[in-house]
């Protein structure tokens, strides 16, 4: 199993929300590119980028400081939040990124997300953000009326490889992740799933590093000293205490 730690982008500075509320911010440092390279030092293979101004207004604010990132810490990184046209895909892409996140946009706009699947295969993920099992967009601040299974079957059908499926519920409150969501998602489908929000201790993510989960987001956990980057890491490659 693959850990994403994860740095989330306010002005140019990696922030954690709860539950998505932007009422609701911590900022942890304002050189997220240190953050990364110290995350790649930990033994991180991967990184999860969330624009957090773009997912509200479908901008790139924060374009000069993924770029960054994408060169200071050498991390196979994937990037989500307010990518709702090609050109913007292909920024990301331009800027060294390893994969993009489409959220809204793959709701929205199948069309467009099945173009983008067709152009750029696996560089595609789609985040699948749930609120009380409903589909979340524009960043978490409107609940749609798609089921997750529903957008899942629409997923898997246009041939998205990879999901991040978040349940908001959990997301930033260190209250333990839903295993269940993720266990049923794995027997469902047939994609990679990535597990996100609430994975907040080593146990977790024993869980479903043992439920064969494709990969876990870290976000709060990691900057509260809740789960160390290395002893998860480890546990992802299969390696117990």
């Amino acid at each position: 199993m693959y850990i994403f730690p994860a740095i989330d982008l306010i002005e140019g500075c990696a922030v954690r929300l709860v539950r998505g509320d932007y009422a609701q911010k911590t900022v942890y440092s304002t050189q997220p590119e240190q953050v990364a390279k110290q995350f790649a030092a930990d033994g991180a293979e991967f990184l999860h980028l969330v624009d957090l101004e773009g997912a509200k207004d479908g901008t790139t604010p924060n374009l000069e400081t993924i770029r960054k990132i994408v060169a200071v810490s050498g991390l196979k990184t994937e990037v989500g939040g307010g990518i709702r046209t090609e050109q913007t895909v292909q920024k990301y892409m331009d800027a060294g990124v390893y994969r993009v996140i489409l959220g809204t946009a793959a709701l929205k706009e199948p069309d467009f997300l099945e173009r983008m699947v067709q152009k750029y295969g696996e560089k595609i993920a789609v985040g699948v953000d749930m609120k009380d099992g409903m589909v979340a967009v524009q960043g978490w601040t409107e609940v749609s009326d798609m089921t997750c299974d529903a957008f899942c079957q629409k997923l898997e059908r246009m041939g998205v490889k990879t999901i991040i499926c978040t349940d908001i519920s959990k997301d930033g409150l260190l209250s333990g992740t839903n295993l269940e969501l993720y266990r049923h998602l794995k027997q469902r489908y047939d994609m990679d799933i990535v597990a996100s929000g609430g994975v907040s201790s080593l146990k977790d993510v024993q869980a479903l590093q043992n439920m064969g989960i494709y990969g876990a987001i870290l976000g709060k956990a990691l900057y509260t000293g809740h789960i160390c980057l290395k002893d998860a890491v480890q546990i992802g490659k299969g390696v117990r205490e």
